[in-house]
């Protein structure tokens, strides 16, 4: 058995392929348009964001998480003997830094 087609055959045959490479050139054309490189490239730096944050909100979440377990008790109460140094040094701070500014302005 031999392969012969017919003229038409080899007529419709052509004419899909053209089909068939037009829709190939559009969509390569399509894919280097600049604005679809663009959009791409902002669809990736957003993706990157995305993940970042989502990671530092984590990291976040797990050192407030981890503060609080060191000011306070199991059932919330807060651990006073952790809390009030911290408070007067923070304090003891502020009334430092204001000392200083009002010596540098007057």
């Amino acid at each position: 058995m031999s392969d012969v087609r017919t003229p038409a055959q080899i007529e419709a045959d052509i004419v899909r392929r053209r089909e068939q490479l037009a829709v190939t050139l559009d969509e390569i054309g399509i894919r280097v348009h600049p604005q679809t490189i663009i959009g791409d490239a902002k669809a990736k730096v957003a993706s990157t964001v995305d993940q970042t944050v989502g990671r530092a909100f984590v990291a976040v979440n797990r050192v407030v998480s981890d503060v609080k377990a060191r000011f306070t008790h199991e059932d919330g109460a807060p651990r006073l003997e952790r809390v009030v140094p911290v408070a007067v040094a923070a304090v003891a701070v502020a009334g430092l830094l204001v000392a200083s500014s009002r010596k540098r302005r007057g």
